[in-house]
């Protein structure tokens, strides 16, 4: 039953939605970026809302008055949960990024289980609820964001809150018998279980939650119906759902037009003149299967020696985790294959990757989308990635070609119009990229069109308005 809403909007996350820059005493804070902050900032600013999260500062420079002064211009509250660099190491760094981020995503040789993480893991959620205990009233909506905090719900319950709970989480969840190794899986699922509302990326998603109950909590029963499953354990009833994330489409949209990014795609194509550029653009994480993505890569030149100086690759690795050996590793391993391919392929006048290991700023980025004829997006594991709709949002031209993994959560909304691809099939994502390179214009229009409705009709506005709905809201 959908009722009015008129108490407060909370928002818990990870982390509060600006960037921090503190050099010696200086402190500067600016909003962050990205499709979730711009579909929450209106509805906190129309019903008093409260962001609530880690501020990502360790040194404990940023007091709260300093905080309340500088957010001031955000329209809406912020409320920062005090972490030490201990805590983040072992609850972030250790549980959340060591246990259940590879986990989550089938990565068992990455997955480590201590008992000492998993404590900090209970220690750190409950931080966050008796922050929030603090700031909520009784008609507020508590919407808990992604894996971080799973046991937030669990923790507010037992200090008493009968608040309208709700939990979503952004990245997969897996099937039960790659959930069934972590050591604290009945913790985790009853614990999601205390929510009223929970949400997932994709219907697979929640199929594996349910058979994961299932196995766990043979007492609760499922009731599946259209659009959604309703679990009943411990006298509640628990709606869950699948509301696969989106974008605002209208902003990458208008933004591919402006002058701004016109004059950086000029300089893209001035510096690679007269050669289809294939895209990538990740954030470095072992998820993304960039190595696979560069050998598919060197296979197509491989058998099509004739594209050589006729294409390029750009590849955009987005700094991630910088700190930690895994992944300087994985840094590491990465430009060594560049190295390889293009010492091997270049010829005077084209080198066949460009390989660019840094953040781009928003205008950038899109000149990039809209410059790019092919986007190879080819995750081996991703919860949604937003990237491929990024690119077509940015495709004003109708002219590119998306090339996309089937394990990627977007895969079910854009498999009609996208190339899909086994990125583990290195020889197969090569020929489809043969395939995309030749396809005639008018295909490539007709499903580049295809794709751009399919996001300009499933945005990060309608992501939300379904998602509260299904938790039984009506935003006044």
């Amino acid at each position: 039953m959908t009722e009015i809403f008129k108490g407060k909007f909370i928002i818990v996350s990870n982390r509060l939605p600006l960037e921090l820059d503190i050099q010696d005493d200086n402190i500067t804070i600016k909003p962050g970026a990205g499709g979730l902050i711009t579909a929450l900032t209106p509805v906190l600013k129309k019903h008093e809302g409260v962001w609530i999260g880690w501020d990502g500062d360790l040194n404990g420079k940023l007091s709260c008055d300093v905080l309340e002064r500088e957010a001031a211009s955000f329209d809406y509250t912020m409320k920062s949960v005090s972490l030490t660099s201990q805590e983040v190491a072992d609850y972030y760094d250790g549980f959340c990024n060591g246990t259940l981020w590879p986990l989550f995503h089938d990565y068992l040789g990455h997955t480590q289980f201590h008992r000492s993480t998993w404590r900090s893991y209970q220690a750190v959620n409950l931080k966050f609820a008796r922050n929030i205990s603090q700031y909520a009233e009784k008609k507020d909506f508590i919407w808990i964001q992604d894996y971080h905090l799973t046991l937030v719900g669990k923790y507010l319950r037992e200090l008493g809150a009968r608040h309208k709970l709700a939990f979503f989480l952004h990245i997969p969840f897996p099937p039960w018998d790659i959930f069934m190794r972590l050591p604290w899986r009945k913790e985790i699922i009853e614990g999601l279980l205390v929510y009223d509302s929970v949400g997932f990326q994709t219907v697979k998603d929640c199929r594996n939650f349910v058979q994961c109950i299932r196995r766990l909590l043979p007492e609760a029963k499922t009731n599946i119906l259209k659009k959604r499953i309703i679990i009943e354990y411990s006298g509640r009833h628990i709606s869950i759902g699948a509301f696969p994330i989106s974008i605002d489409f209208e902003e990458f949209h208008d933004m591919a037009q402006t002058e701004e990014v016109e004059k950086e795609a000029w300089f893209i194509h001035e510096n690679l003149p007269e050669r289809k550029i294939i895209l990538g653009v990740d954030r470095l994480d072992y998820t993304k299967g960039i190595p696979r993505r560069l050998r598919a890569f060197e296979t197509l030149l491989e058998k099509y020696p004739d594209l050589c100086e006729k294409i390029s690759l750009v590849q955009i690795v987005v700094p991630s985790r910088t700190s930690v050996p895994e992944y300087q590793k994985m840094k590491q391993n990465i430009e060594e294959t560049v190295g390889r391919i293009n010492g091997r392929f270049t010829v005077k006048g084209w080198v066949p990757i460009h390989y660019i290991y840094r953040s781009l700023t928003r205008a950038e980025l899109i000149a990039y989308y809209r410059t790019s004829e092919i986007a190879l997006i080819t995750p081996l594991k991703d919860g949604m990635n937003l990237v491929a709709k990024e690119y077509c949002a940015s495709c004003v031209s109708e002219k590119g070609i998306l090339i996309l993994s089937e394990f990627a959560g977007a895969a079910f909304q854009l498999r009609k119009g996208a190339i899909m691809v086994n990125p583990y099939n290195i020889e197969h994502v090569a020929e489809e990229l043969y395939r995309a390179i030749h396809m005639p214009l008018p295909e490539r229009r007709s499903r580049m069109r295809r794709l751009r409705n399919i996001v300009r009709r499933n945005t990060i506005f309608v992501w939300m308005d379904d998602f509260l709905q299904a938790a039984g809201l009506k935003l006044s």
